[in-house]
């Protein structure tokens, strides 16, 4: 019950209504070590027993997306997005596209391309995204010894 807790107020600093489905996704996000598409997480909650459909996966996840609560990354090898759960700070990751490891980019390698953009063109800068993708060592050396 604390992790629905812990939910339930995630949820709501995203306005949002607490709400079993909600609840199992955000819980298979967290458990996840990898992102997972919306598929995966899908077949993740019919074997914990979850009876939910995938267009109501898709869409809590987009609502989630939205409200910045999760991350999306487009993988570009399978035309797939990837999903995890969004995390307190801003950071940046390097997806492997093969095991899908996330290795975190310690600071943020943007924000003096963010000051020169602001100061070039008078543009406030919000936000930003930034993907990397490739192959993780471990992936690297297995493509590299065939």
């Amino acid at each position: 019950m604390a992790g629905n807790e812990h939910f339930r107020q995630l949820l709501k600093s995203g306005n949002l209504k607490s709400t079993k489905h909600r609840n199992a996704i955000l819980e298979a996000l967290e458990k996840n070590d990898v992102p997972l598409t919306a598929e995966e997480l899908y077949l993740h909650l019919k074997e914990d027993g979850v009876s939910i459909s995938l267009s109501t996966v898709y869409r809590i996840l987009e609502t989630l997306v939205e409200r910045n609560l999760a991350a999306r990354f487009n993988l570009p090898d399978e035309n797939k997005a990837v999903y995890e759960l969004k995390h307190d700070q801003h950071r940046h990751h390097l997806l492997c596209v093969k095991c899908r490891k996330l290795l975190p980019v310690d600071g943020c390698p943007l924000e003096a391309y963010e000051k020169l953009l602001e100061d070039r063109f008078g543009f406030t800068v919000k936000g930003h995204q930034l993907e990397v993708f490739g192959y993780c060592a471990d992936c690297s050396e297995k493509r590299d010894s065939k």
